[in-house]
């Protein structure tokens, strides 16, 4: 077992039903609910995705404003959570940006929390093994990567990451196969830390 923790920015509390309501009603202090809930995991997608860019507050504004414009037709009752929903308007506006662009572009840096160390020794190591991790990460083709950060910083089910990237659950589980594989290869140096 790692003695690492990462950083969670699952959303298992999600807003309920009755403050979604007010929201569609464009309750002001309904709609500040869901931005003050739904703002760190979106904007840690959106920098995992496209690195620590001047774009990610803009995307994130996009995602609410789309979010906020969509919500008359999102069905309450239904099976999709609205974490997962608005990851996925997220993902979308994410991967458009990443597809315009002519040039590659760099994840940034995966934050991580690790338990703090007990010696500068330790402290060194978890600081490299953080610096790898980012790095394997970024050199990740995007739709690899995509998959990844949805389903491991934001543990989003297969279906649900198929959904997000409009993509069948089979591609989805190879594209997740891959970027795991190419993850244990480029961190083998470092097992012992992991």
């Amino acid at each position: 077992m790692p003695a690492t923790a990462v950083v969670d920015d699952r959303t298992d509390e999600e807003l309920e039903a009755s403050v979604l309501a007010r929201c569609r009603e464009r309750d002001p202090a309904a709609l500040q609910a869901f931005v003050e809930r739904y703002q760190r995991p979106v904007f840690a997608l959106l920098s995992r995705m496209l690195g620590q860019v001047p774009e990610v507050e803009d995307l994130a504004q996009e995602t609410f404003l789309r979010a906020f414009r969509s919500l008359p037709s999102f069905d309450l009752q239904g099976a999709a959570r609205p974490s997962t929903w608005l990851l996925t308007i997220a993902t979308r506006l994410a991967l458009d940006v990443y597809r315009r662009q002519s040039r590659t572009r760099t994840l940034g840096r995966v934050e991580a929390e690790l338990v703090s160390p007990a010696s500068p020794e330790q402290k060194l190591e978890q600081s490299e093994l953080r610096r790898a991790i980012a790095r394997a990460v970024e050199a990740l083709p995007i739709d690899q990567r995509a998959a990844f950060v949805l389903s491991e910083f934001h543990a989003l089910s297969i279906a649900d990451i198929a959904r997000a990237l409009d993509t069948p659950e089979s591609t989805v589980k190879t594209r997740l196969f891959r970027a795991r594989a190419k993850l244990s290869q480029a961190l083998a140096n470092y097992r012992g830390a992991l």
